[in-house]
């Protein structure tokens, strides 16, 4: 009998993973249902509005359906890994992985393509429901780069998440780091809040982290006022640096096996020979 290929392997892995985000409903809730819901919300609480572009007055309902879904995109992969990885770690799934006869970047690549796979779904329901609710206009001619900038997005975030993971020392940090590092900067980068002339300093802080580039690069792509094919070049390519930093961190600092205590224990609870 030969061996699985590469791509067959990291099928089965895919798979694997979204078999049990399907099992784990609080997951599911926060990383698809909570979006939804946001996006619900915020058009109930502020549908009338509309944003002020340099092109013309944009309807809040259209800004937040792409900017929730791209947040929705990077709950998928950057917060999800972050606090999937650590868990696995901690309770020694990691190290029974690395003792199998399959490579273990297979089980990584299986990870990560199932939170690519569930980032898709999520931000395919929050477009589907801007265009049935929310009238967002959805432009052939923008479609390219709206798939560019999904696939970079996605791609930088879960490389973030990789390495927010091998950087959390247990699971149990893992959440508030998570949460600590993503939050704030939705708040600054026109996800909660369309920012028309905010301080100087918030607006150099949104634009140094990746989530605002990506966020208003995938915003772009369902604004009638920006013209197609609406690649945004500049932000993708920040987008795509903090991608190289965040691969670069993950592979220096991960970490397979979980970490010891002073007492010889591992965060499950269990004491290493």
């Amino acid at each position: 009998m030969s061996f699985p290929t590469p791509r067959r392997l990291v099928v089965t892995q895919v798979r694997y993973q979204l078999r049990i985000f399907a099992r784990t409903p609080v997951a599911a809730f926060f990383t698809l249902v909570l979006p939804i819901t946001m996006l619900v919300l915020f058009n109930a609480l502020f549908a009338d509005g509309t944003v002020d572009t340099p092109r013309g007055a944009w309807p809040v309902r259209q800004f937040y359906t792409g900017s929730l879904a791209a947040f929705a995109a990077v709950s998928a992969t950057y917060t999800n890994l972050a606090n999937t990885v650590p868990i696995l770690r901690d309770e020694g799934v990691l190290k029974r992985w690395r003792g199998t006869p399959i490579p273990p970047w297979a089980y990584l690549a299986g990870m990560i393509g199932s939170a690519v796979m569930i980032a898709l779904v999520g931000v395919s329901i929050m477009i589907g429901l801007g265009v049935v609710a929310y009238d967002l206009q959805v432009s052939s001619d923008k479609l390219p780069a709206a798939a560019v900038t999904f696939v970079l997005g996605v791609a930088a975030f879960a490389a973030l998440g990789m390495a927010c993971a091998a950087m959390v020392p247990n699971a149990r940090s893992a959440p508030a780091v998570a949460n600590a590092t993503l939050l704030p900067l939705a708040f600054v980068s026109n996800v909660f809040i369309p920012l028309e002339d905010p301080p100087r300093w918030l607006e150099v802080v949104g634009d140094f982290f990746p989530l605002k580039p990506f966020v208003v690069a995938f915003q772009d792509t369902f604004n009638p006022f920006v013209d197609a094919p609406a690649f945004d070049w500049g932000k993708l390519g920040g987008v795509a640096l903090w991608g190289v930093v965040g691969t670069a961190f993950a592979l220096r600092r991960f970490r397979w096996e979980p970490s010891v205590s002073d007492d010889g224990s591992t965060p499950s609870g269990r004491r290493r020979g």
